[in-house]
């Protein structure tokens, strides 16, 4: 019996090199999922999933990892990828979950659920940094994949734009902690906030750096969270034909992940 040949893809071939190898091979429809928040310490953790057309059309100008993008650039984009999107969708979890659940968890069921969500149905999944089982199909966990992936570069910006608005928005709710600049990330501003003021409702308590100065550093990650902050009711989110937002609660606690509780990840604290 004859294998197929190997399919080789040149680290210089560009964004939608890997795509464009996968469809070759017979998988029209490959999805890219990608979370926003992870490093936060306070506010939602977003994941989102698109699944971007074959051809010229699903080349959409200026796409890249988000982080890489201006927020201005961001907005075109994200626009441009709900526009030309066969489908897409957005979970949104949020802090008071994260502190039940576990980070780690919770990333992986916000990824599953956003390409579980999506209306056109995957045949290949390629998800940024970390591997998602259950999905029924084929997938590659890829290391820096919003830099190497174009539906994951897609993806990352759905759920970055998606966050940013929610932190602005908060900030109105919650005014003193420049959720609108830091967007919940752990700069010295926001950090002399939390000491000043204490945290909010939408700090995420299962952090240290938010326990230490909310008094309950001694206490396990998920008993930190005091009584009577929960987290208000779910914002009501709304897409366009082609995608889904959603808010991610009520499933049932999976057991912990050992790691990625309560680290700050992206450029915070310990």
């Amino acid at each position: 019996m004859l294998t197929p040949p190997r399919t080789v893809v040149r680290r210089d071939g560009g964004l939608y090199a890997l795509e464009r190898a996968l469809q070759r091979r017979g998988f029209r429809h490959v999805a890219g999922a990608d979370e926003a928040g992870r490093g936060a310490c306070a506010g939602p953790l977003v994941a989102a999933a698109a699944v971007l057309p074959e051809g010229r059309r699903g080349e959409i100008e200026g796409l890249a990892d988000s982080k890489l993008l201006t927020p201005a650039s961001r907005e075109r984009v994200y626009a441009e990828v709900v526009a030309r999107a066969l489908a897409y969708a957005v979970v949104v979890i949020p802090a008071e979950e994260v502190d039940a659940r576990g980070l780690h968890v919770c990333n992986l069921a916000a990824m599953r659920r956003a390409l579980a969500s999506l209306t056109t149905r995957p045949e290949y999944v390629l998800t940024d940094g970390f591997g998602v089982d259950g999905l029924g199909v084929p997938g590659l966990a890829v290391w820096k994949g919003d830099r190497v992936a174009a539906c994951v570069a897609a993806a990352s910006v759905l759920a970055k734009v998606t966050r940013d608005r929610i932190m602005v928005e908060l900030d109105g709710r919650h005014p003193g902690y420049g959720f609108a600049e830091h967007k919940g990330y752990v700069t010295a501003e926001h950090t002399e906030a939390l000491r000043d003021r204490g945290p909010c409702v939408e700090h995420r308590f299962s952090y240290v750096n938010v326990a230490a100065v909310s008094g309950r550093e001694g206490a396990p990650p998920r008993a930190r969270r005091p009584l009577g902050t929960a987290a208000p009711e779910p914002m009501e989110r709304s897409g366009p034909p082609g995608g889904t937002v959603g808010v991610a609660l009520g499933e049932q606690p999976r057991p912990p992940a050992p790691v990625g509780e309560d680290v700050v990840m992206e450029g915070g604290v310990r």
